[in-house]
């Protein structure tokens, strides 16, 4: 069906007095804003055709539907959809692997690169050195699970809702 085949005033007026009444009775059922709300709806059909933008919004309606139809029938679309969904897969693969890559690799700070300064010749060179009273341990790795429930997790908490 085109444009031309349809009889818009009569099509846009029955809108418009249909969704009149329909706003007179939300009106005196839910109050003033409702009806009035419901009246600045009901004015849309009409104000389209007077002001000539059925035209356009007639070839927007067409574009938007062809391009659906188009969508759902072509295989060759549809093979594009699945590269698209390949391609975010990837992009969250690998930020897991950054992350991960990450958290392996301890940061050096600049004070463990450096060597201790040698001790001078002197009463405290031959003194020995008292041993660290608590032992540095290394912290345990996190478990391999899924990096983002560990997000949700860590959110909750801050929240205090887990």
């Amino acid at each position: 069906m085109s444009f031309d085949q349809i009889a818009w005033f009569p099509l846009c007026a029955g809108l418009t007095a249909a969704g009149l009444v329909l706003s007179f009775l939300a009106m005196r059922r839910r109050g003033a804003g409702a009806g009035l709300r419901g009246v600045a709806w009901s004015l849309i059909p009409i104000a389209a055709y007077l002001t000539g933008a059925l035209p356009a919004l007639w070839k927007v309606g067409t574009a938007v539907g062809g391009f659906f139809t188009g969508l759902v029938f072509s295989p060759l679309v549809w093979a594009g959809v699945g590269v698209a969904a390949l391609s975010a897969l990837l992009f969250l693969v690998s930020g897991v692997l950054r992350r991960r890559g990450r958290a392996a690799r301890p940061a050096k700070s600049a004070k463990s690169e450096r060597p201790a300064p040698a001790p001078s010749g002197g009463p405290s060179a031959t003194a020995p050195t008292k041993p660290n009273p608590r032992p540095v341990t290394a912290r345990p790795a996190a478990p391999a699970a899924d990096d983002d429930l560990a997000d949700i997790e860590e959110i909750l908490k801050r929240r205090g809702i887990s």
